[in-house]
């Protein structure tokens, strides 16, 4: 193998796949990063056996053929060399590979492409095309919401729910649920529920562009995501993801209506006060207005009025700021309706009809 390429599309490549790197597996090959060089691009390829990424970089190699390298050390190496010189790559005997950049010369020991674990094959399996834009927006209002408690492994990833008519995602962490959907006609063959951990949709966030399309794959266990440079394979959790759609409230009559960014500013100035065992901050609704306050012992207090559109009755009512930043912050909306209808009821935001976010109170001590 032989190829010429240049510093900036290497670092990038490596930083694309660099997450599914092993770092605790006992398997050597697995710190290792898998460079293909094909007649029209230099794959690379990552794998920790749960995730696998790959990312190609178009070259025109002199010779083609593989070989793994250990990836910190490769990717150290390449930091280090100049901006502006041509590198070359290319394979001993003995799978000596060979890095040369200007008067630079760089031999590290690697190991054959056979060793490392090979991904699956997707081809003629079950697939629906999305923009990437629609995915990246639809997990970003969701995967916020996900569990990171291990003992509930079920909820560590977004559920994903085709029908149809629809492609539905949702996440939760039994103490909040965001579910996003929207419309499509699809293939009543395509019809499934899997849930995709969370490292999965980590990848897909930082992989996702604002154009082009994404292609995913599914079969029983793994979903194969192609955005054509970059491909990310995952397993898929395994389990009974909870009755969700039971713990949605029906809409309610009398809303909080008031822009985002003012709710948003209030909240976080009111959290300003809270600490490990004192997390809720306390909010007073009353006609056109909410007081939005914390006191805290030895440590202080906050009190944030703000005018708002409102004429329910008077609530006072305890939530978790964490769970309204996370959500005020993702939205685009310059106004949000915001459903209170008791202190020990759950709090809800709708967006149309596709956006649904539900927060269970907390006790105001």
């Amino acid at each position: 193998m032989k190829f010429n390429t240049t510093k900036d599309a290497l670092l990038k490549g490596i930083q694309e796949v660099q997450s599914a790197i092993s770092t605790k597996s006992s398997l050597p090959i697995l710190l290792n990063i898998l460079l293909e060089a094909t007649e029209e691009n230099l794959v690379l390829t990552t794998t920790d056996l749960d995730i696998g990424i790959t990312s190609k970089i178009p070259i025109k190699p002199q010779i083609t053929g593989a070989i793994t390298i250990p990836a910190k050390k490769f990717s150290d190496i390449i930091k280090e060399l100049p901006e502006n010189e041509q590198i070359s790559i290319s394979v001993k005997k003995n799978n000596l590979v060979n890095i040369e950049c200007g008067k630079s010369v760089f031999k590290i020991m690697g190991l054959p492409k056979e060793e490392f674990p090979q991904l699956p094959e997707f081809k003629d399996k079950d697939s629906l095309t999305l923009q990437q834009k629609k995915l990246r927006s639809m997990l970003r209002l969701t995967r916020f919401a996900i569990s990171h408690d291990e003992s509930r492994y079920v909820l560590n990833g977004v559920l994903f729910v085709i029908k149809p008519t629809y492609i539905r995602m949702v996440a939760t962490d039994g103490r909040r649920l965001a579910m996003v959907e929207d419309k499509m006609q699809l293939p009543k063959t395509l019809e499934r529920k899997f849930i995709v951990p969370t490292k999965a949709v980590n990848e897909l966030d930082r992989a996702l562009s604002e154009e082009g399309d994404v292609k995913i794959f599914f079969n029983d266990n793994q979903i194969f995501f192609d955005m054509g440079k970059t491909r990310i394979v995952s397993r898929l959790i395994e389990g009974e993801f909870p009755n969700y759609e039971q713990v949605i409230p029906k809409e309610a009559k009398d809303k909080l209506i008031t822009p985002k960014d003012t709710f948003l500013s209030a909240v976080k100035r009111a959290a300003l006060f809270t600490n490990q065992d004192s997390a809720a901050v306390k909010m007073d609704l009353s006609k056109d207005k909410i007081v939005i306050s914390k006191n805290t012992p030895y440590l202080g207090e906050a009190r944030v009025e703000v005018e708002v559109e409102y004429k329910g009755k008077e609530i006072s009512v305890g939530f978790n700021p964490d769970y309204l930043v996370d959500l005020l912050k993702n939205i685009d909306e310059e106004k949000i309706a915001f459903e209170v209808t008791d202190p020990d009821k759950p709090g809800v935001v709708r967006i149309g009809t596709e956006y649904i976010y539900v927060v269970l109170p907390m006790q105001i001590t």
